[in-house]
């Protein structure tokens, strides 16, 4: 069953949560991020709720979105974190994260955002490599500390999405290979420094099919009973996240509780601690970017409609395609629909937010909202042309403030000399 959605009609205006989303672009501006904190911590909880009494930690995955508001979020209702550098993991702490439940991902981890976290004592480390094992347990001696590892293991299942996104094959820089990593275990116990307490995987992301991510737990699974078989003495498995979201309406996402559900009865019972790092699926359908129209343009047959957003700011249809519904804030279906390439202000063809697409007929000065975008969202934003990033918005129940100020020609300019 899917989650009621934050994003709705009343009397033909759209609202996020109980907020009418034309004030918020009064008051705001445009373009801005708009983010549900009720959706966020309903998928949120529906992870948590689904593992039961099994013990768990959900991770969120924080390259989603890392906006403050969204971690101390998370941070309140008892999330852990899966961090990808030492920026971060500032931010983490920055919010209110609690280091022992961050996990440090990512196979380019430098030794100062190694000796960092292990300063500030995160729970551990998936390691991608056997070099990457010797820093961390180098840096560990040096600060007379112990640091927890777990290495990724790439599993070689296909996990059937974009290929940018997809991580968990032979031919891909993410993990060690499965036939390699008895051996790298086995050499690594000797390491005096390290904790060889887990195992990770993570095939990619999107998947609306969880058959991927199911295969690639049996696999590891099959892999632990061999390393404890050698007395490798394996407490958690992290499976990484992956779990997609509906981008189209003719889409249908898996239900969380159901795939947590088959998680934990192929765990159950193993003594291990399970830990899982969804991020597109907590707070992908929680945002929508705000937009205005500028014009509408006809050259030739081709019908254009130019929003003051632009792939600086959503750079996913440009990037991998990208699909994201796009809906008038007022609707007027008196006006019918159009099909028109929907663009914004940057200077490059690929400068677009759909193409030959029907949508509503708006018109100059309209409000849409671009669905879908608190994934990969202003995350991926850029000052592109020299435009400044819009604002951020966390809306609560009836109540809404801004979360990031929206970026003014002097911060363009910062740091910068002439």
């Amino acid at each position: 069953m899917r989650m009621e959605a934050p994003f709705n009609y009343r009397d033909n205006l759209l609202y996020a949560e109980d907020v009418a989303l034309d004030s918020i672009a009064r008051r705001a501006g445009t373009p801005c991020y708009v983010y549900s904190s009720n959706a966020i911590l309903g998928r949120y909880r529906a992870y948590d709720r689904a593992f039961g009494d099994l013990p768990h930690k959900v991770c969120y995955a924080v390259k989603a979105n890392s906006n403050l508001a969204v971690l101390a979020l998370l941070a309140r209702a008892g999330a852990g974190f899966d961090i990808v550098s030492g920026g971060e993991l500032h931010k983490v702490l920055r919010a209110g994260g609690n280091p022992d439940d961050v996990v440090f991902s990512g196979v380019g981890k430098t030794a100062e955002e190694v000796e960092f976290a292990l300063e500030k004592g995160i729970h551990s480390f998936n390691c991608e490599s056997e070099a990457e094992l010797s820093l961390i347990d180098a840096l560990a001696a040096r600060l007379g500390a112990k640091a927890k590892v777990a290495l990724r293991v790439n599993p070689d299942v296909d996990a059937e999405t974009h290929p940018y996104i997809s991580t968990g094959l032979r031919e891909h820089k993410f993990g060690i290979a499965m036939n390699d990593v008895e051996e790298i275990y086995s050499r690594a116990r000797w390491l005096q420094h390290l904790e060889l307490e887990g195992v990770s995987c993570h095939i990619g992301s999107q998947l609306l099919n969880p058959e991927p991510l199911l295969a690639a737990l049996d696999r590891m699974l099959e892999l632990i009973d061999r390393l404890r078989a050698k007395g490798i003495a394996i407490r958690h498995l992290d499976l990484g996240g992956g779990l997609g979201v509906p981008y189209r309406p003719s889409e249908q996402a898996p239900s969380i509780s159901d795939y947590i559900t088959r998680i934990r009865n192929r765990v159950s019972g193993r003594n291990l601690t399970l830990m899982v790092e969804p991020g597109r699926s907590l707070v992908a359908e929680a945002g929508i970017l705000l937009s205005r129209v500028l014009y509408r343009k006809r050259s030739g047959e081709k019908e254009f409609v130019i929003l003051d957003a632009a792939m600086n700011d959503l750079i996913r249809p440009s990037l991998y395609r990208a699909h994201h519904e796009i809906l008038p804030v007022k609707r007027d279906e008196s006006r019918g629909t159009v099909v028109a390439d929907v663009v914004g202000p940057v200077c490059e063809t690929g400068d677009f937010l759909a193409r030959d697409r029907e949508l509503a007929n708006v018109l100059p000065g309209d409000l849409v909202a671009i669905c879908t975008a608190g994934a990969y969202g202003f995350v991926l934003s850029s000052n592109y042309n020299a435009r400044p990033r819009g604002a951020e918005v966390m809306v609560a129940g009836n109540g809404w403030r801004v979360v990031r100020q929206r970026e003014s020609f002097d911060d363009l300019v910062r740091g910068e000399m002439a």
